[in-house]
């Protein structure tokens, strides 16, 4: 059983990354569909599919890397608010990730945001995650 599912979608992706493989496999939920989402729209990754398994669902990512050098386009994940320790946000205090070139995930009131989007429709919320 996954305590902290943000954590281990992030950490699938991490260690996808890490091994080089072009595809990862990660079990659906309506927060992780709309993480992968915000991630395609980013240019993070090159694409996804979702696919029903007549259980929980599979979220299939295929990963992006640069073609000179085989660097992963996704530098860091960090995953900010835990179970353990949640961490808000008011619009004003959203910070900016490696200024403005990274992207933070909030879940907020108007479902779940970047932090532009966010701040655009001045809504705070949870910040789940940085990635850069």
């Amino acid at each position: 059983m996954v305590t902290d599912p943000i954590a281990d979608f992030l950490t699938r992706i991490r260690n996808a990354q890490l091994a080089g493989h072009r595809l990862v496999e990660i079990p659906a939920s309506n927060l992780k569909k709309r993480m992968t989402e915000i991630l395609y729209d980013q240019g993070y990754i090159l694409k996804y599919k979702f696919e029903d398994d007549n259980k929980q669902g599979l979220i299939k990512i295929a990963l992006k890397y640069d073609a000179a050098s085989k660097q992963p386009a996704i530098r860091s994940l960090e995953r900010v608010s835990r179970p353990g320790l949640r961490q808000y946000a008011k619009p004003a205090e959203i910070k900016r990730v490696i200024n403005g070139l990274g992207v933070a995930i909030l879940s907020t009131s108007k479902g779940v945001l970047t932090d532009k989007q966010a701040k655009a429709q001045n809504v705070g919320g949870e910040v789940l995650c940085y990635i850069s």
